[in-house]
């Protein structure tokens, strides 16, 4: 096995909800997403890490989502995004065609990083390493909430996250008692129409 796949499965964990990948996907991202991407997904499917904290996803899943969250700023111009993973609680992981692992997206908050990634051109399969091994547990939790919302609500489904609901943009508590299991595409969607996309205010992903 990658030495950077088994480094990221030390800190995560066995996999969950797995899904065979596709020829045919395998066929539609060859030449967007690198190589080693592509092979991560043949060998290892689609699927849930941590006991669902984060996921790696169908890109072709979240087309809608990454079109609704970008549209009318400065970054749906730029290139073309895909989300190839994401979080318990609706983190949105984009790889850029030409920049690689540029963006981040903090859907709870209508909140945005970006990334200058040193392993673009022919150095995107080294990005992809990197951006396994760069992952934690702890990052892609949220006020601490998975824990016990995995024991409230159960292990999500690979079309599920937790979400609060009222949302936290208009005005809902941070706590575990208005958190839901949500089906995470239509949730995502509601998420973005809520209010504009805005970045942090520093950067990192």
């Amino acid at each position: 096995m990658d030495e950077a796949f088994s480094i990221f499965l030390e800190a995560f964990g066995s996999p969950i909800e797995r899904r065979e990948v596709p020829p045919s996907s395998i066929q539609r991202y060859h030449g967007k997403l690198p190589d080693q991407l592509l092979a991560y997904w043949s060998e290892h499917g689609w699927c849930g890490y941590g006991d669902g904290i984060f996921w790696m996803v169908n890109p072709q899943e979240y087309d809608g989502v990454v079109a609704s969250w970008l549209e009318d700023t400065k970054l749906e111009t730029l290139d073309t995004y895909h989300v190839i993973a994401r979080s318990a609680f609706g983190d949105l992981y984009l790889w850029d065609e030409k920049t690689g692992a540029s963006l981040k997206i903090t859907s709870i908050l209508s909140r945005y990083r970006t990334h200058d990634s040193i392993y673009a051109g022919d150095k995107m399969d080294k990005g992809v390493r990197a951006f396994m091994v760069s992952k934690r547990i702890d990052t892609n939790d949220y006020g601490e909430l998975f824990s016990p919302a995995k024991k409230k609500l159960g292990l999500l489904r690979d079309d599920e996250m937790y979400g609060f609901t009222p949302a936290l943009m208009l005005g809902g508590p941070e706590t575990l008692e208005h958190l839901e299991k949500v089906k995470i595409v239509e949730h995502l969607i509601f998420l973005s129409q809520i209010t504009d996309l805005q970045p942090y205010s520093f950067t990192g992903i």
